[in-house]
Formats: structure tokens, sequence, C-alpha cells
């Protein structure tokens, strides 16, 4: 897979998926840092995901999003949908994402909703089994998008036509 240069893409404005700040404790009080994750994206299927740790919140975010440019990568989109259904695993978190037909909406929550809008998909249903974490549910979206497959390549890579990839 060869690397996506962010700067020839219409990115949208990034979005933050979660910010959280961190406290150490040392001696005389609490240190405080914040961590964002931030997922940005073109609409039109590529999108990437980054986390960033800074003494400021818009530090945090703009590293995020450095980091976010740096992992971008494409998403196959079909009628505004993904292509097949698939589950994404990383850690304790499991996340479902199952195509749906046009007029259905976004159905997710907050962490998988974020990641979803920034690829351009339009029709999903989504569903998280296992951990809250937001960090890992990302992680889990993002594993499963990567694993997605075009029906297109899978026909070249059996050397059969599209219409029997389905069947």
């Amino acid at each position: 897979m060869s690397s996506i240069n962010p700067t020839e893409l219409d990115l949208n404005e990034e979005t933050v998926v979660k910010i959280n700040r961190v406290a150490k404790v040392v001696a005389g009080g609490r240190r405080f840092r914040f961590s964002a994750i931030v997922a940005i994206g073109d609409g039109q299927g590529h999108v990437g995901l980054g986390h960033g740790k800074a003494n400021e919140v818009i530090s945090a975010i703009s590293k995020s999003k450095e980091n976010a440019k740096k992992s971008m990568f494409r998403v196959p989109i079909i009628n505004g949908t993904i292509p097949h259904k698939i589950v994404g695993k990383f850690g304790a978190a499991k996340v479902m994402l199952k195509p749906a037909s046009p007029g259905t909406g976004i159905i997710a929550g907050g962490a998988v909703r974020a990641l979803i809008e920034q690829v351009g998909i339009t029709d999903i249903l989504t569903k998280r089994y296992g951990s809250s974490n937001v960090n890992n549910i990302v992680r889990a979206v993002e594993e499963a998008l990567r694993s997605l497959h075009d029906p297109v390549s899978v026909a070249n890579r059996r050397g059969i036509t599209i219409g029997e990839v389905f069947n």
C-alpha cells in the first residue's frame, strides 16, 4: 500500500475525538498535561488518525493533527457505504461496521462517528462491544477500515468477475 501525501488532498477541518487531562503529581502539587486524539480526512475515502500530548490543549491538538496527516490511509467506499461487514479489534475493544442502504445515515456513537464522518461514509451501522476506552475504540475502527477490501481488487486477485465476488 503506497503512502498518501496529505498535501495533495483537500482535507476537511479536523475532528477532535477526545481531549484528556493527565495529572502528574510532583513535590509541590500536580502538573497537568493534555493528550488529544484527532481524526482528519477529505470526505472522499482518505482518513488519518493522530495522537498528541502537550502542556496546552491547542498544542496537543496540533501535534495530533500532524500525526494524523502522517498516518493517512485509503478506505474503499461503494455508494456511500463500506463494501462488506467487518469487525475491528484492538485490546478489549471490538467495533462492528456493517454496510447500510442509502438513506440510513451514520448509526454510530461519538468516537466511531468522528472517524466515519471524516472518511466520507454516509450510510453505515456500527456497534461497539467490550471496552469503552476511546483510544482503543478509535484504534479498533482504524483497524477495521484498514482491512476492508475493494470488490474490484478482490476480483482481480482471484481472477474472477466482480459479479462472482458477491456470490
